[in-house]
Protein backbone atom coordinates (compact mmCIF):
# COMPACT_ATOMS: atom_id res chain seq x y z
CA UNK A 1 0.00 0.00 0.00
CA UNK A 2 1.49 3.46 -1.24
CA UNK A 3 0.71 6.68 -1.79
CA UNK A 4 1.34 8.59 -4.66
CA UNK A 5 1.38 11.93 -6.68
CA UNK A 6 -1.11 12.03 -9.78
CA UNK A 7 1.86 11.78 -12.07
CA UNK A 8 3.01 8.71 -10.14
CA UNK A 9 5.62 9.86 -7.56
CA UNK A 10 5.83 8.57 -3.82
CA UNK A 11 7.75 11.84 -2.85
CA UNK A 12 8.22 15.67 -4.44
CA UNK A 13 11.30 16.57 -6.46
CA UNK A 14 12.95 17.79 -2.89
CA UNK A 15 12.02 14.64 -1.68
CA UNK A 16 9.01 15.45 0.90
CA UNK A 17 6.39 12.99 1.68
CA UNK A 18 4.48 15.97 4.17
CA UNK A 19 1.73 15.84 1.49
CA UNK A 20 1.03 12.32 1.66
CA UNK A 21 -0.67 12.50 5.28
CA UNK A 22 -4.09 10.46 5.52
CA UNK A 23 -7.50 12.51 6.47
CA UNK A 24 -9.76 10.97 9.36
CA UNK A 25 -11.52 8.68 6.99
CA UNK A 26 -8.53 7.40 4.88
CA UNK A 27 -6.40 6.27 7.93
CA UNK A 28 -9.67 4.83 9.39
CA UNK A 29 -9.27 2.39 6.10
CA UNK A 30 -5.55 2.16 6.07
CA UNK A 31 -5.97 0.44 9.78
CA UNK A 32 -9.07 -2.41 8.55
CA UNK A 33 -6.88 -2.64 5.48
CA UNK A 34 -3.78 -3.76 7.72
CA UNK A 35 -5.96 -5.43 10.35
CA UNK A 36 -4.73 -8.91 8.81
CA UNK A 37 -1.18 -8.14 7.72
CA UNK A 38 1.30 -10.21 10.51
CA UNK A 39 4.68 -8.92 8.72
CA UNK A 40 5.52 -5.34 7.60
CA UNK A 41 8.38 -5.37 4.78
CA UNK A 42 9.45 -1.86 4.31
CA UNK A 43 13.12 0.03 3.26
CA UNK A 44 15.00 2.35 5.50
CA UNK A 45 13.09 5.44 3.97
CA UNK A 46 9.58 3.74 4.84
CA UNK A 47 10.76 3.03 8.05
CA UNK A 48 12.17 5.60 8.90
CA UNK A 49 8.57 7.54 8.34
CA UNK A 50 6.74 4.91 10.19
CA UNK A 51 8.91 4.07 13.36
CA UNK A 52 6.73 6.92 14.78
CA UNK A 53 4.18 4.41 15.70
CA UNK A 54 6.74 2.53 18.02
CA UNK A 55 6.21 5.18 20.70
CA UNK A 56 2.62 6.78 19.58
CA UNK A 57 1.08 8.73 22.70
CA UNK A 58 -2.29 8.35 22.79
CA UNK A 59 -4.63 11.53 21.36
CA UNK A 60 -7.05 10.14 18.59
CA UNK A 61 -8.75 6.76 18.11
CA UNK A 62 -7.64 6.49 14.25
CA UNK A 63 -3.90 7.14 15.09
CA UNK A 64 -4.43 4.97 18.48
CA UNK A 65 -5.81 2.05 16.58
CA UNK A 66 -3.14 1.92 14.02
CA UNK A 67 0.12 2.26 16.36
CA UNK A 68 -2.19 -0.87 18.02
CA UNK A 69 -1.78 -2.48 15.08
CA UNK A 70 1.52 -1.76 14.18
CA UNK A 71 2.98 -3.26 17.82
CA UNK A 72 1.18 -6.57 16.93
CA UNK A 73 3.14 -7.44 14.25
CA UNK A 74 6.50 -7.91 12.64
CA UNK A 75 8.80 -5.61 11.04
CA UNK A 76 12.17 -6.29 8.44
CA UNK A 77 13.58 -3.32 7.32
CA UNK A 78 15.56 -4.03 4.52
CA UNK A 79 18.52 -1.16 4.43
CA UNK A 80 22.86 -1.89 3.91
CA UNK A 81 22.63 1.38 5.37
CA UNK A 82 21.10 1.57 8.87
CA UNK A 83 24.23 0.40 11.41
CA UNK A 84 20.89 -1.32 13.39
CA UNK A 85 17.43 -0.67 15.13
CA UNK A 86 16.23 -0.82 18.56
CA UNK A 87 12.49 -1.50 17.91
CA UNK A 88 10.16 -3.39 19.05
CA UNK A 89 9.84 -6.53 16.93
CA UNK A 90 12.01 -5.05 14.18
CA UNK A 91 14.70 -7.01 12.45
CA UNK A 92 17.05 -5.43 9.67
CA UNK A 93 18.31 -7.04 6.80
CA UNK A 94 20.75 -5.92 3.61
CA UNK A 95 17.56 -6.16 1.31
CA UNK A 96 15.07 -7.90 0.27
CA UNK A 97 15.25 -11.14 -2.30
CA UNK A 98 12.37 -13.43 -4.21
CA UNK A 99 13.79 -15.78 -2.07
CA UNK A 100 14.00 -14.48 1.46
CA UNK A 101 10.26 -13.05 0.45
CA UNK A 102 8.97 -16.34 -0.56
CA UNK A 103 10.48 -17.57 3.41
CA UNK A 104 8.71 -14.73 4.77
CA UNK A 105 5.22 -15.56 3.24
CA UNK A 106 5.62 -19.51 3.93
CA UNK A 107 6.51 -19.04 7.63
CA UNK A 108 3.32 -16.47 8.38
CA UNK A 109 -0.62 -17.43 8.53
CA UNK A 110 -1.40 -13.54 7.57
CA UNK A 111 -0.79 -10.89 5.22
CA UNK A 112 3.07 -9.78 4.24
CA UNK A 113 3.12 -6.31 3.23
CA UNK A 114 6.08 -5.05 1.10
CA UNK A 115 5.91 -1.43 0.90
CA UNK A 116 8.13 1.24 -0.73
CA UNK A 117 9.03 1.89 -3.94
CA UNK A 118 13.01 0.81 -4.10
CA UNK A 119 12.11 -2.38 -1.36
CA UNK A 120 9.52 -3.46 -3.39
CA UNK A 121 11.07 -3.05 -6.58
CA UNK A 122 12.51 -6.67 -7.10
CA UNK A 123 9.24 -8.79 -5.63
CA UNK A 124 7.33 -6.25 -8.46
CA UNK A 125 9.43 -7.26 -11.28
CA UNK A 126 9.48 -11.29 -10.05
CA UNK A 127 5.34 -11.08 -9.64
CA UNK A 128 5.53 -12.24 -6.56
CA UNK A 129 3.56 -9.14 -5.40
CA UNK A 130 -0.89 -10.37 -5.71
CA UNK A 131 -2.38 -7.11 -5.20
CA UNK A 132 -1.02 -3.63 -5.49
CA UNK A 133 -2.96 -0.79 -3.50
CA UNK A 134 -2.40 2.84 -4.17
CA UNK A 135 -3.35 6.01 -3.09
CA UNK A 136 -3.37 8.64 -5.82
CA UNK A 137 -3.21 11.95 -4.57
CA UNK A 138 -4.80 15.27 -5.85
CA UNK A 139 -0.82 16.71 -6.01
CA UNK A 140 1.27 16.87 -9.67
CA UNK A 141 4.99 16.96 -8.06
CA UNK A 142 6.73 16.84 -11.59
CA UNK A 143 9.53 14.81 -10.19
CA UNK A 144 10.73 12.54 -7.30
CA UNK A 145 10.58 8.90 -6.96
CA UNK A 146 8.20 6.75 -9.33
CA UNK A 147 5.54 4.49 -7.47
CA UNK A 148 6.55 1.25 -9.48
CA UNK A 149 9.80 0.60 -10.60
CA UNK A 150 10.85 1.00 -14.55
CA UNK A 151 11.04 -2.52 -16.35
CA UNK A 152 7.73 -3.98 -14.86
CA UNK A 153 5.52 -5.57 -16.97
CA UNK A 154 2.13 -7.14 -15.29
CA UNK A 155 -1.65 -7.29 -16.29
CA UNK A 156 -4.06 -6.49 -13.23
CA UNK A 157 -7.55 -6.48 -12.83
CA UNK A 158 -8.96 -3.82 -10.66
CA UNK A 159 -10.73 -5.03 -7.46
CA UNK A 160 -12.11 -2.20 -5.64
CA UNK A 161 -11.53 1.68 -6.25
CA UNK A 162 -13.07 4.05 -3.36
CA UNK A 163 -12.68 8.28 -3.10
CA UNK A 164 -11.88 10.25 0.43
CA UNK A 165 -12.43 13.32 1.79
CA UNK A 166 -8.95 15.16 1.12
CA UNK A 167 -9.09 14.03 -2.50
CA UNK A 168 -7.82 10.73 -2.49
CA UNK A 169 -8.48 7.50 -4.51
CA UNK A 170 -7.81 4.19 -3.72
CA UNK A 171 -7.05 2.11 -6.36
CA UNK A 172 -6.24 -2.61 -5.70
CA UNK A 173 -5.36 -3.84 -8.74
CA UNK A 174 -4.83 -8.08 -8.48
CA UNK A 175 -3.05 -10.54 -10.74
CA UNK A 176 -5.63 -12.33 -12.64
CA UNK A 177 -7.19 -15.77 -11.63
CA UNK A 178 -4.85 -18.51 -13.49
Amino acid sequence: MISCSLDGYVNDQDGSIGWTAPSEDRHAFINRRVRDTQVFVMGRRMYEMLRVWDDWPPGRAVEDEFAALWAQADKIVCSDTLGGIDAPRTTLEPRLTTQRLDRIVAGTDGVVEVSGPTTAAGALRAGKVDEIDLFVLPRVTGGGQPALPGEMQATLELAESRTFSDGAVYLSYRRPAS
